[in-house]
């Protein structure tokens, strides 16, 4: 007979003993993981933000996309005092993804997040999640986030939309993004915590440095893009990092496979480097099937080249805040 160990449950607080000083620090250097648990990656841009007389204990941004997310995290039951902190914070940051996480969540409290989410415009979405943490006989214990309280993504999109549901457009590009995440992920696992994808016109991931990502995006005149965009939130700062990839775009767009637009965007904050794919009108299922497969491609050859170069990039001198 096979030998089976046995599952056991661990309490959060003998694992953390400190909610600001031992957990918020595990959970923003592991931020990946409740981006798995929510399905769309987010980058942790600060650790307890004042607001108020309080202090919300993560503050991102989801990628791509650059919509802000705030975590409430605690090694408590959920309580009514929290509940009022995760709105406060979410006022007065304009959250767009507000997470609550804790290891119980009581009934009125998921209650109260799914109440929100039924009412609430869209372009806001709570989620709840509760902190698992799991040991086999003696091994270390291992964190499982699960959600107890997610936003009705479909009422939402469809009370956001004048036709009172999402365009015909919107689903399909909806379903050929979820296509080409779903093989990109087979291919390159681990590189992305992306699993939910809207009925919109592009689809991305992290690409591995703040303020930057790599997208999949349906532009106009009839084209797909491939995409690098980097946003870091400072101008200057945007335009150094680009300027030091475009310094060796030579060597750069002959790995990336050739048609490799650069463009600076001078009069915008942000900078981009993309590839495009002209799309048919009406494609039929072979160009379809086509046009996915070069999204794939160029995507894991994009992720592949680029995600060790961006990692290397030196800080823009004219942008560091380090001391002399």
């Amino acid at each position: 007979m096979p030998k089976l160990g046995r599952l056991q449950r661990v309490e959060a607080k003998e694992v953390w003993k400190h909610e600001s000083h031992d957990f918020t620090p595990w959970l923003h250097a592991n931020i990946g993981l409740l981006g798995e648990a929510l399905g769309f990656d987010i980058e942790a841009t600060a650790s307890e933000v004042s607001v108020g007389d309080f202090a919300v204990d993560i503050v991102g941004k989801t990628v791509p996309g650059g919509r802000v997310v705030i975590v409430e995290n605690q090694l408590a039951p959920t309580d009514h005092s929290h509940l009022g902190q995760v709105l406060t914070y979410a006022s007065g940051l304009d959250a767009a993804i507000v997470v609550w996480l804790s290891p119980r969540f009581r009934d009125e409290h998921r209650q109260a997040l799914d109440w929100l989410n039924a009412h609430t415009t869209e372009g806001v979405d709570f989620f709840g999640v509760e902190l698992e943490l799991l040991r086999i006989d003696d091994s270390a214990p291992a964190p499982h986030l699960k959600l107890v309280a997610q936003p009705n993504e479909w009422a939402k999109t469809a009370r956001g939309n004048a036709g009172g549901q999402p365009t015909e457009r919107g689903l399909a590009n909806q379903r050929f993004f979820e296509a080409v995440l779903a093989e990109f992920k087979r291919l390159r696992p681990g590189m992305t915590s992306a699993s939910k994808v809207a009925a919109g016109s592009y689809a991305g991931m992290a690409a591995g440095r703040t303020g930057f990502s790599l997208s999949w995006v349906f532009g106009g005149q009839g084209r797909l893009r491939v995409e690098l965009y980097i946003d870091t939130g400072d101008r200057d700062q945007n335009k150094g990092f680009f300027d030091a990839l475009y310094a060796r775009r030579d060597d750069l767009s002959a790995a990336l496979g050739g048609g490799v637009v650069w463009e600076r965007l001078d009069e915008k904050r942000a900078s981009r480097v993309s590839v495009h794919r002209v799309v048919p009108p009406t494609p039929s299922p072979d160009e379809n099937l086509d046009l996915r497969s070069w999204a794939v491609e160029t995507m894991v050859r994009w992720n592949d080249v680029l995600r060790p170069v961006i990692r290397g990039l030196a800080v823009p001198p004219e942008t560091r805040t380090d001391p002399v």
